[in-house]
């Protein structure tokens, strides 16, 4: 459907379906050296010249932890019925083991009683991307030990928040953590070795489901535990036997490397051949697949645009940057003879091909991949320059037809048999993002970074609508969903 197709017949949702926004805590916090909070391996890349654009930095951010109670009202005022944040680990357990600081998991509590009294739903995030320094100085997610220690920290944010928060994401995108963190070095903490990428990978997923175990020690029955994906949809540029060849290697390494354990308790046996020249895996003992294979109780989904590539004679010339930043270094071990291709179409502010198509073709994926599983969309949305107009208004039409567009693309997926229970908007404002500083601006309520003044563009008032009347406006071609 094009983005700008007019509506025609509007689409009802499942009443139960939860309308969302997300958001991460070290691109809102700020207040990193308040509570007895250490630094994370994002304060101290953040504070590495160069790493960031303009030397953009997290310090501050959008001062959520003192301004969360705002932030909350404005959320009800905006119809959320659940929001997704994360925790940040160093807040809690400065060092990355012993006890908790209290003062660290009242923030949280605090939070979470808001936002219950304003009957929105918590979603807690476990791990998103800021591990304490002190764990990576010892390190971290090359060496098994930090899983161990994210076990740790699991239970204890588990027993504070278990009683009152019922949905919990364990890592978020831990494809990112492990390939742009350790293989490109374009995140944190910005190391480039092709072998700790893959180290890493593993164990982040042992993490999860030594995580997993930790939670369902010391929580009710009810919680559903889950962890969000960033799951590519990879498309090859041709049907050439070369080209689908490198589309397998690259849909491995982006995909199969975490739902293989995750979902089939094994590595596809295509990404160990692929890899056997980078390494042994030697790093997966005994134990390690069982200790993954978690039964899930959701599947989270994160979703931005497709990936297309091809196969290339040699390695390719210049940085491999592949949507995720400048590099000169792979995030792709193994595969240094795929080349990636821009698809043609209608871009973001990040460059990347708006394609609500990638979003169901994912989702009807994992219903083969997982079937029954419940899946929830934790994270879609789109970076555009929004500016306040003279009446202090910020219009967004584009945002709106992005998520007009990939809504839809939900919607039909859901009619097409998928058990898709919720949409998480990225992001409920703006924010850090990440190396990208402060220049993308993924909000639906925009953020003044002087002021720090909240103002809801256009597609939050649109979205509003959306999550209060359970109805996306009309779709050409889609039938009126029948209420249940």
């Amino acid at each position: 459907m094009s983005q700008s197709a007019q509506p025609a017949t509007p689409v009802a949702f499942p009443p139960a379906f939860l309308w969302g926004a997300a958001t991460s805590a070290y691109q809102i916090e700020g207040a990193v050296r308040e509570g007895g909070r250490t630094p994370s391996i994002w304060d101290t890349f953040s504070h590495t010249p160069g790493k960031t654009a303009d030397g953009d930095h997290g310090d501050i951010a959008v001062d959520h932890y003192h301004r969360y109670r705002e932030d909350v009202a404005l959320m009800a005022e905006l119809g959320l019925t659940a929001y997704r944040f994360s925790v940040s680990w160093s807040r809690v357990q400065p060092t990355g083991r012993g006890p908790a600081v209290q003062v660290g998991l009242d923030f949280y509590r605090r939070l979470v009683d808001e936002l219950l009294a304003h009957g929105i739903k918590p979603a807690v995030t476990l791990y998103h991307w800021d591990l304490p320094q002190e764990l990576e100085d010892s390190g971290g997610w090359p060496e098994r030990d930090t899983a161990l220690r994210f076990a740790e920290y699991a239970g204890i944010v588990g027993e504070a928040l278990g009683d009152r928060v019922e949905q919990w994401i364990t890592l978020n995108e831990p494809w990112c953590s492990a390939f742009l963190g350790y293989g490109s070095g374009v995140h944190a903490p910005g190391r480039t070795d092709p072998v700790a990428a893959l180290r890493a990978a593993h164990h982040l997923n042992l993490a999860h489901g030594l995580g997993t175990s930790a939670l369902r020690s010391v929580m009710p029955a009810r919680n559903q535990v889950a962890i969000s994906l960033n799951s590519s949809v990879v498309r090859p540029l041709s049907q050439s036997p070369a080209d689908l060849a490198a589309a397998r290697r690259i849909d491995d390494l982006a995909n199969g490397v975490f739902h293989g354990p995750l979902l089939h308790g094994a590595y596809p046996a295509t990404l160990l051949a692929a890899t056997s020249t980078v390494t042994d895996w030697s790093y997966v003992l005994d134990g390690d697949l069982r200790a993954i294979r978690q039964p899930l109780d959701a599947l989270g989904l994160n979703y931005y645009t497709p990936t297309v590539v091809s196969a290339v004679d040699g390695a390719p010339d210049g940085p491999r940057a592949d949507g995720h930043g400048a590099s000169s270094f792979s995030p792709w071990p193994g595969a240094d003879d795929v080349a990636f291709h821009q698809t043609p179409g209608e871009r973001t502010e990040m460059g990347w091909t708006v394609d609500p198509t990638g979003l169901h073709e994912l989702i009807m994926r994992y219903v083969q991949e997982a079937p029954r599983l419940p899946l929830y969309i934790t994270e879609n949305g789109a970076a555009y320059e929004d500016k306040v107009d003279a009446g202090g208004q910020v219009h967004d039409p584009e945002r709106i037809a992005y998520l007009h567009g990939h809504l839809a693309a939900v919607h039909r997926a859901i009619t097409d048999g998928a058990d898709v229970r919720g949409y998480y908007l990225w992001s409920l404002m703006d924010n850090f993002e990440w190396a990208y500083g402060y220049a993308k601006r993924f909000g639906m309520v925009h953020v003044d970074y002087g002021t720090l003044e909240r103002t809801p563009k256009s597609s939050a008032r649109w979205y509003r609508e959306v999550a209060r009347t359970g109805t996306l406006p009309g779709v050409p071609g889609v039938p009126v969903a029948p209420a249940v």
